[in-house]
């Protein structure tokens, strides 16, 4: 049979080469944290202040966030004790340094032999981190004001996983509150190539790299500035 040229209409990109990988090895890793976007969360605790806490597993679904915890932690507390109201910030790449001090904090002191290995006290993780807390409008945690996107939300289930190490929590998203600088003008979309997350990717911190592409079911235009990224 004669070979034909591909021909594809202009509007069309044409189709990337892709290399295969010819084989794969088996491999035990401690975690599985695969490129996930940190998050802040403020809880409540049972005398009113704030309790600030770092997490690498979150994913969204409609305006519903689920997000995976220890069971240890002040913030599990918290929300196991009921008080369900949570602030969510996305940090962007230049706020690593902050979030890896947190994750050496505790707002419940320490046990001995803590399964949470060696974390320290700290009441107030706010100042220790140097961050901002700002004043929520329909939830009682405050947001963390050096985050470019801060959702208020309300978890609607708090429960173990199956194997009983970590806790699932549901969280349904009451509002959103976006830099300027991060929404398409005249719209109430964020703009994907404004926003870079900050990605825990196997616990090393990174931010975004330039668009490749974007979905069929996007409702923002492609990037005109693919290499600006990362503003934020």
């Amino acid at each position: 049979m004669e070979a034909s040229s591909l021909t594809l209409p202009p509007t069309v990109p044409a189709p990337s080469t892709t290399t295969i990988t010819p084989e794969t090895v088996t491999i035990t890793p401690s975690i599985l944290y695969f490129g996930t976007p940190v998050v802040l969360l403020t809880t409540r605790n049972e005398d009113g202040t704030a309790n600030l806490a770092p997490i690498s597993s979150a994913w969204a679904l409609g305006h519903t966030i689920v997000l995976g915890l220890g069971p240890d932690g002040q913030t599990g507390r918290n929300l196991l004790a009921g008080r369900s109201e949570v602030a969510l910030g996305l940090p962007h790449p230049g706020l690593w340094p902050q979030v890896e001090l947190l994750g050496g904090l505790t707002g419940r002191p320490p046990a001995p032999e803590d399964p949470r290995g060696h974390v320290t006290h700290e009441r107030d993780k706010f100042g220790a981190a140097g961050l901002t807390p700002v004043a929520s409008e329909l939830i009682t945690p405050p947001r963390v004001g050096e985050c470019p996107l801060q959702l208020e939300a309300r978890a609607a289930a708090v429960r173990h996983d199956a194997g009983g190490e970590f806790l699932i929590v549901e969280a349904s998203v009451l509002r959103v509150h976006a830099a300027p600088g991060l929404v398409v003008p005249g719209t109430q979309y964020v703009d994907p190539a404004a926003w870079s997350p900050l990605i825990y990717n196997f616990r090393h911190y990174f931010g975004l790299g330039p668009e490749l592409g974007h979905s069929s079911r996007s409702q923002t235009p492609r990037s005109p500035h693919p290499q600006g990224l990362g503003r934020v």
